[in-house]
């Protein structure tokens, strides 16, 4: 790989894991529109290790009192503190989990056209917009959680497979229609991340383990730093922007991405 693709997709990748836009769509896209070769399994993986060194990094206060509680759970303490939130983020988890199981080979040939990154893009898009407008006045926080919440979102994130959906971008969306201010869906969502990317990244370590192919460590060694940077620098701006201005600007550029791809693929 050249160093300024190295560049780009580890920033991509570390931008788009946790704007409701889609990764995978982005990761799928840019190389298809700059004629690049695909980066390959290990480059997948090292910008994997990049967000979730991120997102461990930036919640790490809230994730070591969420094993502390659940771990008092596990003694017979009952769901005090953030117990009920880390088993939130572990049960939610399972729907994405078994659905990744069940379809990832669906997924990774029939599902990776650009049409339907283009239609998911837009559709799930518009249904961000409308549910951070119907939303807007929503004050839970990601401590005031249910289980039906957990149930739905969990769900929700399911649909993240489809590549254009986008995991954060579903998620937050499923908790602002049930109530979640902006910022405690965000925060929800970006917990709900955590194990998915563990999962996933465990997949694709094993995948390439069995293949033994040779690995530039140098290359790696890149790509985890810059997604790292980029994720972490993206999650504390995020937070801050959606307060002001609310999920809008994402909606627009993904119709507007949506549009740009019917246009070039159609």
């Amino acid at each position: 790989m050249e160093f300024i693709q190295i560049v780009v997709l580890a920033v991509v990748q570390g931008l788009t894991e946790f704007l409701p836009i889609s990764s995978s769509a982005h990761l799928i896209l840019v190389p298809v529109l700059l004629d690049w070769p695909d980066q390959g399994l290990a480059f997948d993986v090292a910008v994997h290790v990049g967000t979730l060194t991120a997102v461990v990094t930036y919640f790490r206060e809230e994730l070591m009192a969420m094993f502390r509680d659940w771990l008092g759970s596990l003694a017979g303490g009952g769901l005090r503190g953030d117990a009920r939130l880390a088993w939130g983020v572990l049960l939610g988890t399972l729907p994405a989990a078994l659905a990744g199981l069940l379809f990832h080979e669906t997924v990774e040939t029939t599902l990776r056209s650009p049409l339907v990154i283009a239609w998911a893009t837009i559709g799930f898009g518009v249904l961000l917009g409308v549910a951070d407008y119907l939303g807007r006045r929503g004050g839970r926080s990601e401590h005031q959680l249910t289980w039906i919440d957990v149930m739905v979102v969990g769900l929700a994130q399911a649909l993240a497979l489809v590549p254009g959906t986008s995991r954060s971008g579903i998620t937050m969306t499923a908790a602002l229609f049930l109530g979640f201010s902006r910022e405690g869906a965000a925060r929800f969502s970006f917990l709900l991340s955590i194990p998915l990317i563990l999962l996933a990244g465990g997949y694709e370590a094993r995948k390439l383990v069995l293949s033994e192919s040779p690995v530039d460590w140098s290359v790696l060694g890149w790509g985890i730093l810059l997604s790292a940077i980029s994720a972490y620098l993206c999650i504390h701006y995020f937070l801050k922007i959606i307060r002001r201005m609310g999920m809008q600007p994402f909606v627009v550029y993904r119709l507007l991405l949506g549009g740009y791809l019917l246009w070039v693929f159609a």
